[in-house]
């Protein structure tokens, strides 16, 4: 009887130490799932990277569109920002313009009505746009030095502001051609006003993209494993 009571216990000792070494190695399959991966970091950063370097090339061609602020000839007549010129024609065997020194800054000479109110609001829109797209794109790059709670707080506001630039420029160029609308044509416009039309794009596309990468939950990839 009691060699019988001996060999009972250990058989049951033995059951336990089973049930536990098969606990541990299901625990240990759980969470060394093959199945599930986190989704790559190289293309958030690249995305990200690429929102940046962009932003920073529309602050660019906007700030050159604006300092110029040459945008429209028409016949002999130059429309900026800033100034209104007359052309004159260069007597020589290559017919060419020239600007004289007739240039004012008093736009109403134009004969536009309203041209010089016009052009001061257009010209302090899109003046405030590129600074709202600096700010937006330094609190960008802010955040890509930063972490956890202050890194999307920053973040959000910085494609906030970028967003706010394109609404802006968008406005400054829709209040230049309605203007000078009469004197517009397509190939009237000057390389200035393309590049500002270009950075007003850019100004859209990359707070959207901003907006919308944030908005991104983090990926995760699953697939079955191979079977032997």
């Amino acid at each position: 009887m009691i060699i019988c009571a001996e060999k009972l216990k250990i058989k049951r000792q033995t059951d336990i130490i089973h049930v536990w070494c098969v606990s541990l190695c299901v625990s240990v399959q759980v969470g060394c799932d093959p199945q599930v991966k986190s989704a790559p970091l190289f293309l958030d950063v690249f995305c990200r990277s690429l929102i940046i370097l962009c932003t920073s090339l529309s602050v660019v061609l906007s700030s050159v569109a604006v300092c110029d602020g040459h945008w429209l000839l028409a016949g002999r007549h130059m429309f900026g920002l800033w100034y209104f010129c007359s052309l004159e024609e260069q007597h020589s065997s290559v017919s060419a313009f020239k600007v004289s020194s007739n240039c004012t800054t008093h736009l109403e000479e134009a004969g536009v009505d309203g041209l010089g109110a016009g052009l001061v609001l257009c010209r302090s829109v899109i003046t405030l746009a590129v600074v709202s797209a600096i700010f937006g794109l330094e609190l960008l790059v802010m955040s890509r030095a930063s972490e956890g709670r202050d890194s999307s707080r920053r973040w959000d506001l910085g494609a906030r502001l970028v967003l706010l630039a394109g609404v802006m420029a968008g406005g400054g160029l829709a209040t230049f051609g309605l203007l000078l609308g009469a004197y517009a044509t397509l190939l009237g416009f000057t390389l200035t006003f393309w590049c500002q039309f270009t950075a007003t794009f850019l100004f859209f596309l990359n707070g959207m993209a901003a907006r919308h990468i944030q908005n991104i939950p983090p990926l995760t990839f699953t697939g079955k494993p191979d079977k032997v």
